[in-house]
Formats: structure tokens, sequence, C-alpha cells
């Protein structure tokens, strides 16, 4: 039968040992007996190949992390309306007349984690980074009535430096999304530069992160009497979306 041919999935991204993708497909696939199945790491230290494994890996879906969210789109044929808003795409489906189409399923999982802690206080957020992964945030934020300002090291025309964050603009913005790898194993000690003291317990912060579960930025909101939230349920839900896609 069709259906019981061999099915491979995979995770491009770079140095993703620590990644979550492969471990939850693979048991995915062992719990519900698709033996056919199969589920691996494309860990690329750039992208330069990344063509030829388009052509032949014989893949059905991949998804895309951390740094290549937005670096991979020019190597595909389609994007579908949502990830061309974005601007990233974290999943490829590979279709049946030989194309290739991105989507981002990053912002329902965002959207999905967030919307309960959502306070009538809550009327605008920091994002911390400016990549692939909070271009989903923001994006998901704005569906939500929430305004944004990004914040990086570097300053440019979209957006603050931390030194830019003045204890007003904190008391402002009641939403603190932390899109930086800061913080994520192994440099666990690490966390973006904020006066967490200036934190209220009308704060959230939610962080993408989820290894570890409760980072160096998490433990200095909890300290300060914000609510929290990781990304963990986050990739569970990307996950899933990600799969449905894939079985269209």
């Amino acid at each position: 039968m069709r259906g019981k041919n061999k099915m491979r999935f995979g995770l491009l991204g770079k140095d993703i040992d620590y990644s979550f993708s492969k471990e939850y497909f693979s048991e995915k696939f062992q719990k519900e007996k698709l033996n056919h199945c199969y589920y691996e790491n494309f860990d690329l230290a750039d992208l330069s190949n990344f063509k030829m494994i388009l052509q032949t890996a014989q893949l059905k879906g991949m998804n895309v992390t951390i740094p290549y969210k937005q670096e991979v789109i020019p190597f595909l044929d389609n994007l579908d309306e949502v990830s061309k808003a974005i601007g990233a795409v974290n999943t490829i489906v590979f279709n049946k007349d030989g194309t290739t189409t991105g989507y981002n399923t990053d912002y329902i999982g965002f959207q999905k984690n967030i919307a309960p802690m959502i306070t009538e206080k809550i009327k605008a957020a920091l994002v911390l980074g400016t990549g692939g992964a909070s271009k989903a945030v923001v994006y998901a934020l704005h569906k939500m009535g929430i305004g944004t300002q990004y914040v990086s090291r570097k300053k440019s025309t979209n957006n603050l430096t931390y030194r830019d964050i003045t204890d007003i603009i904190l008391k402002d913005h009641k939403l603190i999304v932390n899109c930086t790898p800061l913080g994520t194993y192994p440099d666990i000690f690490q966390k973006p530069n904020l006066n967490y003291e200036q934190l209220t317990n009308d704060h959230v912060l939610f962080d993408l992160i989820y290894n570890p579960s409760e980072t160096a930025f998490i433990k200095a909101g909890k300290k300060a009497g914000a609510r929290t939230g990781n990304g963990e349920n986050m990739l569970v839900v990307q996950a899933e979306a990600s799969w449905r896609l894939w079985n269209r």
C-alpha cells in the first residue's frame, strides 16, 4: 500500500543535538505504530549544500529551526500567506509535484500558549531578538491586538537596544518575550540585560527556550513576582500543526 511507503521527515538547523523535534516525532511514530515514518536531523554549518538535500533526500516534510528560518526562504518554491507576512518559515512541505512550500506554525504554538496569560493590563510587549522566531511572535501578538517593540543588541530603525529600556518602558510593556538563545543549554546562567527589579506581578515573562525549562530569564522574573511561561508546550502545538500540514 502506498500509505506504508517509507516516509522521511527531518529538522534543518545548526548545532541541534539538543533539539526537541527529533525526540518528539520519533516517540510519536513509535507510540502510534507509524513504523514506516522516520525523522532525522540535518545539522548544517551553512546552507551551501541545502539545495542538494532538497533534490536528493526524498523527504515528505521538514521542520526548520535557528538560524535558518529566514535564510531558507530563497530555496523554496512557494510560501503560504502567513509565512510571507511573517517573513520566516519553520515548516516545509514537499509536494507531490516536486515543489516545496514553506509554512509557519510557530505563531500558532505561541499564540495558543500565551493567550491564557494575557490580562487587560497587557497592552504592549517587548520582543527580545529580531530573528525568525521573534517575527512569528510579533505576528501572533498583533493578531491579538497587542503592540510590540523589538529589542536587540544593535540599534536600528525597527528596534531599541537593551540600554534604551528605561523603567518607564518596562512599566508600559507588561509582556516580555525572549526570542534570543540567551540562557539555553549549556549557557544556562545567561539572560537578557534588563532591570528585572522593576518587574511586578502585572508582568508576564515568556521564554521560547525550553532547555532548561527554567532559564535565568524566567528565574529573574519569578523573583520579581512576574508570571512566567516557556516554549515547551508551544513546541508540541507547532509540531502537531506541522504534522497536519505534511499529511494533508
